[in-house]
């Protein structure tokens, strides 16, 4: 297979699961495992192209996003708490991902985690869907200090590939009775800092790992990623508003058994 087109592959994998509850990273390295490479060696390659799907949603949100940064430096309150929610729930993403960053790495090249996490975490989904009580919440800015540092310790769970960063984050705040719209969008929101940290912190680490030749590469896979996740960003939450997340908890558990089959059985 062309080395190009497995960059569009990868990119169109990125662009459908980064903001799907079904774990982005864990699809991009079974996807490599699939197409016959070595998930290490695209693992950079991988978080690289983040920053297109980034950028979706800055594209998408780009006025909200312009109002609460005015806002904030007019020091609207509802402004201020949109920032300091966001600030508040990506902290303990980083003091985690700083103190063990060599041992969520390791994980990234193992298949099997990625496909026993997909498993329990379509339970997780299906649990949370049948006894969580959200009730409207009144958007990012009105939730509260503990339900921000809550859902930012859940989102730490998503360190290991096929947990998934929105479906612990989503389900993270249903739990605490947020509605699903803003359990989304929060998620949404937060993936900027988080997943831009957690890029730049990568790229810096493995810079000498990419060449001149694998930019072209890394720019195309993220162009596709962005246009992809665009796509998918605009009809995610009219379908979980109208359906719920319980097709996604479905989705999970037969990928990661069918992964778990075909794993056995290569």
């Amino acid at each position: 297979m062309s080395i190009w087109l497995t960059a569009i592959i990868l990119g169109i994998v990125e662009g459908l699961t980064e903001f799907l509850p079904v774990s982005s990273t864990g699809h991009l390295i079974l996807a490599t495992e699939l197409l016959g490479y070595d998930a290490s060696k695209w693992a950079v390659f991988n978080i690289a192209i983040q920053p297109g799907a980034i950028l979706a949603i800055v594209v998408l949100y780009r006025h909200l996003f312009w109002d609460m940064a005015v806002g904030f430096f007019r020091r609207d309150p509802q402004a201020i708490a949109f920032v300091c929610n966001l600030l508040l729930a990506f902290i303990p993403a980083v003091v985690l991902g700083l103190a063990f960053g060599d041992q969520i790495e390791a994980l990234l090249e193992n298949a099997t985690v990625v496909a026993w996490a997909l498993i329990i975490g379509g339970i997780g989904i299906l649990l949370v869907e049948r006894f969580a009580k959200p009730r409207e919440s009144g958007g990012v800015a009105a939730l509260s200090v503990r339900q921000s540092v809550i859902v930012g310790l859940v989102q730490c769970l998503a360190m290991v590939p096929g947990v998934s960063r929105s479906g612990a984050t989503i389900m993270g705040a249903m739990a605490l009775g947020v509605d699903r719209k803003t359990a989304a969008e929060f998620s949404f929101f937060l993936a900027l800092p988080t997943l831009t940290g957690a890029t730049v912190l990568q790229l810096a680490k493995h810079h000498d790992a990419i060449t001149r030749n694998d930019i072209g590469l890394i720019a195309v896979g993220a162009l596709v990623s962005f246009v992809v996740a665009w796509a998918v960003i605009k009809a995610f939450l009219a379908v979980v508003t109208r359906y719920g997340f319980g097709p996604f908890a479905w989705y999970r558990i037969v990928v990661g058994v069918a992964a778990l089959a075909w794993l056995a059985v290569r």
